[in-house]
């Protein structure tokens, strides 16, 4: 049965695994980037996972709901937790550094198999999309990635507004140019 899954997979899901794989283990080691590239991973793992609730269950479905409440609540708790001491932003070139961490890794692969084998179940037993239990569980575990991403990011691009020398204009300048 795993191979017939594995075998009708289409193949760019494992060219996205690769890349998120890559991407998360990047993360596990300290480095710099800009504002943008910090920007741009939550904004894309929070579209897959949005991409994943409205495809297995539609716009206008309780796992909409459970999404959106979970993801307040996570962002919420992440928000409340520092950054930590080592993560250091640069305002005159504009760019992070960042202490490295699996949590990352963790959240795109959690992302990842959750819509992969949200879709497998569904192509095994397409009668989940329509069991409420179902949609909530998937609805709040997609949630609840969104809302640490999203947590994670704001957490940055607080930092950086807080050391900006020249003000919010220049951070709010610089996310309106990406």
């Amino acid at each position: 049965m795993l191979m017939h899954i594995l075998s009708s997979t289409p193949t760019w899901v494992f060219v996205l695994f690769a890349v998120l794989l890559a991407l998360g283990l990047r993360q596990t080691r300290t480095f710099r980037a800009g504002l943008t590239p910090i920007a741009i991973l939550p904004v894309a793992m929070k579209t897959l996972a949005v991409v994943g609730v409205v495809s297995a269950f539609g716009g206008a479905s309780v796992a909409v709901v459970a999404w959106i409440a979970a993801a307040a609540v996570a962002a919420a708790i992440v928000l409340r937790r520092p950054l930590p001491d080592s993560t250091r932003f640069d305002a005159s070139t504009r760019t992070f550094e960042i202490t490295g961490s699996v949590v990352p890794l963790a959240l795109m692969m959690g992302i990842f198999f959750t819509k992969y084998a949200v879709a497998v179940q569904l192509a095994i037993h397409p009668a989940l999309a329509h069991q409420t239990d179902f949609a909530l569980a998937v609805g709040t575990l997609y949630g609840a990635f969104s809302g640490i991403f999203a947590a994670r990011g704001i957490r940055l691009w607080m930092l950086a507004r807080r050391r900006s020398p020249r003000g919010n204009a220049s951070i709010a300048g610089s996310a309106a140019a990406a």
